[in-house]
């Protein structure tokens, strides 16, 4: 029987799984990380990753018998984090993670302005990988070398230096239509072209892993290594969203869209970028600053099960709640002065928890219509993830919003993803759990009732309100 090994390597945990071809998970293994914050400061040391990425991959093959084939691994890592190597792959820094938010990013953006508006996100943010190299070479010695997290731990793996994969460095500002770096872009901000590693796509063959790393992570020598992705395309991989107009939708504390297009999507308000799959397709994505967040900061210590229970013994909620779990929106439209609002006025605890789960379905909804209006196809499979799928009564308010059947994975974790990436067959692996039909209730009125009041507001353009009205006609 052959097994892929999927790690997943985030900012509290590294997770292993080890996943036999038909998606049967065979071991796991999971190691915290440790992070040092301080105000815009936020780092990790990468020897930790490695010893602890190590850890998790040996409990994960403890009880994978010997006689099974390990076929290859591949590892995910967080977006936008990245530290400088001395040649040899030593850290010459710490590694500043995803949401370091010390560097500037008006460099990079005077700079990279006209590649960074063809790739559809226009403006790079100051935690984006770019600014915070540029702030990191201001010290950086002759011959230092740049390393994502995937990049630092590959590399041990293989034991020689290794190539980047296209998702990891697109936070970097590598061309993703081109599949290079941009040259023009990085001699005019001084960056030595040796400190950039190659770029590949996902999935491409990065080496084997050497007799060292062997010996530390239990991982036979020889085995295949495969270019990963950031976490959020490894989630999506996992979920089995893969196919031209299929979607993830993961509602967690917020909530976040990522599908599948033939192009790119050209977004003129640049809430909407897309990364690059391995088969050379797009995964255009979103993220809203809604969700489940709302419900603890609204109803802190209530039992959310309970309330669940509850709203769904009653008739849909008449009030909805825009449910911003900070100041602010960033999908399906971009305005930082948005803030929480309620339509109608909830009774009860009950009530004011139905109007949350409702405005955030409307959301989500929104998000689809935004989506069709830049052409993006969306009549695909939907796939929720995201812990609001543990609430039934939530999960069928979505199907009932969006009018569509809702897929739920039996797992569709990043670590799975990475799994398939590493040589799996998906359509083995990925489990459906079940599939959820709309129940009939039609909710279009009060959908747009919120449209509206979004509109009224100067959030939501006039464009984007009259197309969620035309795909909302019977």
């Amino acid at each position: 029987m052959s097994v892929w090994i999927g790690i997943d390597l985030g900012t509290q945990s590294v997770r292993a799984l080890a996943v036999a071809g038909d998606g049967r998970v065979l071991g796991t293994g999971s190691r915290p990380l440790t992070s040092h914050r301080d105000g815009p400061r936020h780092e990790q040391d990468p020897e930790q990753w490695w010893r602890e990425l190590a850890a998790a991959t040996r409990e994960a093959l403890r009880d994978v018998p010997a006689t099974e084939r390990v076929e290859g691994v591949a590892v995910d890592a967080t977006s936008g984090t990245v530290l400088l190597t001395d040649p040899s792959g030593r850290p010459l820094t710490p590694a500043l993670m995803y949401d370091d938010r010390r560097a500037d990013a008006s460099r990079a953006n005077e700079a990279g302005a006209l590649v960074w508006e063809r790739l559809g996100y226009r403006r790079m943010q100051p935690n984006w990988a770019l600014p915070k190299l540029l702030w990191l070479l201001r010290d950086a010695p002759a011959g230092a070398r740049l390393a994502h997290q995937s990049d630092f731990v590959n590399r041990r793996l293989v034991g020689r230096e290794v190539a980047t994969d296209l998702s990891n460095a697109l936070k970097t500002g590598v061309d993703l239509i081109e599949e290079r770096w941009p040259a023009e872009v990085f001699d005019a901000l001084g960056v030595p072209s040796g400190l950039l590693p190659e770029v590949v796509r996902p999935g491409a063959r990065l080496g084997e892993v050497c007799a060292a790393a062997a010996g530390e992570t239990g991982i036979p020598e020889g085995t295949p290594v495969v270019a990963g992705t950031t976490d959020g395309c490894a989630a999506q991989l996992g979920a089995g969203a893969q196919r031209v107009g299929s979607w993830n939708s993961v509602l967690g504390t917020t909530l976040v869209l990522k599908g599948v297009t033939k192009e790119l999507i050209d977004d003129p308000l640049g809430v909407v970028y897309s990364h690059r799959a391995p088969d050379g397709s797009w995964l255009p994505g979103g993220a809203s600053s809604t969700g489940a967040g709302a419900l603890t900061r609204d109803l802190p210590g209530r039992d959310l099960a309970e309330l669940s229970e509850r709203a769904a013994a009653r008739p849909p909620s008449s009030a909805v709640t825009y449910p911003l779990v900070s100041r602010g929106e960033r999908f399906p439209f971009a305005a930082p002065d948005a803030e929480t609002f309620t339509l109608g006025e909830p009774a009860d605890d009950v009530e004011r928890y139905a109007a949350i789960l409702l405005g955030a379905a409307f959301v989500e909804r929104l998000c689809f219509d935004y989506l069709d209006l830049l052409g993006a196809p969306v009549d695909g499979e939907i796939i929720l993830t995201g812990g609001a799928t543990r609430s039934a009564y939530w999960t069928q308010l979505r199907a009932d919003v969006l009018g569509r059947p809702v897929t739920l994975r039996e797992n569709a974790e990043p670590a799975l993803g990475m799994a398939v990436l590493a040589g799996g067959d998906p359509a083995r692996m990925i489990r459906t759990r079940a599939v959820i039909d709309p129940s009939g209730a039609d909710l279009s009125e009060p959908y747009l009732a919120f449209v509206t009041e979004l509109e009224r507001r100067g959030w939501l353009t006039a464009t984007a309100a009259e197309h969620a009205r035309e795909r909302s006609a019977p």
